[in-house]
């Protein structure tokens, strides 16, 4: 029953019965007030309970519908199947049987997928990228399995620090997962670097001598346990093998000079750590045992070594004549004596880079830098940073004219020495034409002379503009007027540092990096020039 039809009913049912009802039963009066004949509803009455239940009478087609349906959905199949007869439908045409989506990753084509991971294996290396896109579907997997893509890798136990044990162990889970990867993935490695191995160096380079043919560089950084019979082993096998980093591991000179003679004549490139050791390797150079070698860097350990090397000049330039990169860092170095009727030797003709930088002050005078570079024309690149005792004279003499690069700052050590004061503008006029970056911080020109030497790149010859964009002056005494002419006259000037310069204004002491930057400085130093004069 309809709820407003249940509240007529109560409103008739409070009443007493009529007059002309008396005749009649009270209790037919009071059925008849509930349930009104023809409203469709049977009431069924029991000792203890009413109950109102809807009759055969008219009922809306809505609620026909649903009924209709209900039934029809109570009813077993075989009766629903004449009436789904009685009402033909027209059956769907068949689908073609379709197998599983292979995916968007197997219509790449294959040439095009190794394009795309070679491009990202270039910039951050094989792993861990190419483990994870093995997993990805077939497709990507046979393209990660490609030898060509795993051309440089480095391997890093990945418990490196741990207790000696932990460590052990990470290094043979690693080694185990080798064994079956090197032969099917490292065919055409060519760069290959250990990290932290401990105890299975040994192990780890006979697989890459019997899987790796093509290597050419080998790096071993803190590496422990390298024996003579291991790095011969790998000179024998990998025949394309040209450089080798040493540096920061533990290995004998014995193996380092054992090496060399057997892969000497083809080694080009060679780093090593300064140490009690290093004398013979440095020997085994000096016997003409690399005369290809074109990069020889030796630097310093953690553990400083405060016993001074003794660099034979002449001896290292008859043995290695194409020597292009020489890097001495923070080393502790002076040349071997010439003696009184010595003849100077060939020189290094094909030298680009000199690197003596250092972190206190060494050694090295105009007298052996000009042993060192006498025969250098083609030098580009001079870092002389912590060479306190070389002077603008003598850098002048030197044969190299396309200087680009000159490094001469001083770092925390110009307060306790004394520094020339003139001499600046030499090295500018001579190479303002080709320098690219000038260092000269705390360095002790005066201002004027400071002011003559930057000069020079506001009349560079031929009337191009200077190539200068880098400029590092801090901690000296340039002056406003100096440092707004450098500005304008170098339009591709990218770095000025001007940390601790005396003589200028408070708020523009500091680093400027980009043009924008270049050029606010330029602006504010304008705004302070009539107040400074």
């Amino acid at each position: 029953m309809a709820p407003g039809a249940a509240r007529r009913a109560r409103r008739r049912v409070r009443g007493a019965p009529p007059a002309g009802a008396r005749a009649r039963s009270a209790e037919d009066w009071w059925w008849d007030r509930l349930v009104p004949r023809g409203s469709g509803y049977h009431l069924l009455q029991s000792d203890s309970m009413l109950l109102l239940l809807p009759g055969p009478g008219p009922a809306r087609p809505r609620a026909q519908r649903r009924a209709a349906r209900r039934a029809q959905r109570l009813l077993p199949a075989a009766a629903r199947a004449p009436a789904a007869k009685a009402r033909p439908r027209a059956a769907p045409a068949p689908e073609p049987p379709r197998g599983p989506d292979p995916g968007w990753g197997d219509r790449i084509p294959l040439e095009i997928l190794l394009q795309i991971f070679g491009l990202l294996v270039a910039a951050e290396g094989p792993m861990p990228f190419l483990g994870r896109a093995a997993r990805v579907c077939r497709r990507w997997h046979e393209a990660a399995s490609q030898p060509a893509l795993w051309h440089t890798v480095t391997l890093s136990p990945p418990l490196a620090g741990r207790p000696a044990k932990s460590g052990a162990k990470a290094e043979k889970k690693l080694l185990a997962s080798l064994e079956w990867l090197m032969p099917s993935r490292f065919s055409q490695l060519q760069r290959l670097t250990l990290i932290h191995w401990k105890s299975q160096v040994h192990p780890v380079l006979k697989l890459v001598s019997e899987c790796c043919p093509r290597l050419t560089f080998l790096k071993l950084s803190d590496c422990h346990g390298v024996t003579p019979d291991t790095l011969v082993m790998l000179a024998k096998a990998c025949s394309q093998l040209h450089s080798l980093d040493i540096q920061h591991s533990m290995v004998e000179s014995t193996a380092v000079v054992n090496f060399l003679e057997e892969a000497g004549p083809r080694m080009r490139k060679l780093w090593l750590t300064y140490s009690s050791q290093t004398t013979a390797i440095l020997g085994a150079l000096l016997g003409s045992c690399c005369p290809r070698l074109q990069v020889l860097e030796v630097s310093t350990g953690i553990s400083r070594n405060s016993t001074p090397l003794q660099l034979p000049v002449e001896a290292l330039q008859k043995g290695c004549p194409q020597l292009q990169v020489l890097r001495l860092l923070n080393l502790m170095w002076l040349p071997k004596p010439a003696g009184r009727v010595a003849a100077p030797g060939p020189g290094f003709p094909s030298l680009e880079e000199l690197c003596l930088a250092g972190s206190t002050c060494n050694f090295v005078s105009d007298e052996a830098l000009g042993r060192l570079l006498h025969g250098s024309p083609s030098l580009r690149l001079l870092d002389l940073r912590g060479c306190a005792r070389i002077t603008p004279a003598g850098l002048c003499d030197l044969p190299c004219q396309e200087l680009q690069q000159l490094h001469l700052g001083l770092y925390g050590m110009s307060d306790r020495l004394t520094l020339a004061k003139e001499g600046s503008h030499l090295l500018t006029h001579k190479w303002c034409h080709s320098l690219r970056e000038l260092d000269l911080s705390g360095q002790g020109f005066s201002e004027k002379d400071l002011e003559q030497a930057l000069a020079a790149f506001s009349a560079t010859p031929g009337g191009s503009p200077p190539a200068l964009c880098s400029v590092n002056l801090r901690g000296t005494r340039v002056t406003p007027s100096t440092v707004s002419s450098v500005i304008s006259s170098c339009p591709g000037l990218l770095y000025l540092n001007l940390e601790s310069c005396r003589c200028l204004p408070r708020g523009l002491k500091r680093a400027y990096r980009g043009q924008e930057e270049v050029q606010w400085c330029l602006e504010q130093l304008l705004t302070s020039l009539p107040s400074s004069g």
